[in-house]
């Protein structure tokens, strides 16, 4: 099992910035692929970055490409989401997950349906 802990979310101004932290604990967290997920009241959760287990590749959704970056730091079991220029249209529950199918494998999924373990969930609240 992986327990997976957000924080960071909050409420920015249009253009402002915020780091997600996402931390675990439990099994190994270097061995799984991590990514991040949204959903905005009445959408269904959709994926916004993802990252291999070795930190060497990522994924991002085209709407936050250029703005948002997903790190990882395997020493300290943490994974983060450095997110810039936000819009109103970023609001939403931010979760932080983690694929534990394939451990040290080379699938960076986007597809929620693929990871195993998520956090509860933080918020956050772009105002225009």
């Amino acid at each position: 099992q992986v327990q997976l802990v957000e924080s960071g979310g909050g409420l920015v101004q249009a253009g402002g910035s915020l780091r997600l932290s996402c931390a675990a604990s439990g099994r190994t967290f270097s061995m799984y692929a991590i990514g991040w997920f949204r959903q905005a009241p009445g959408k269904e959760r959709e994926f916004v970055a993802a990252i291999s287990w070795s930190g060497v590749t990522t994924y991002y959704q085209d709407s936050v490409k250029g703005r948002f970056t997903i790190s990882r730091d395997n020493a300290k079991n943490t994974m983060y989401l450095q997110m810039n220029s936000l819009k109103p249209e970023d609001t939403a529950v931010y979760y932080c997950a983690a694929d534990g199918t394939s451990p040290w494998g080379p699938r960076v999924a986007t597809a929620p349906t693929a990871y195993d373990y998520w956090g509860q969930g933080t918020q956050v609240t772009v105002s225009s």
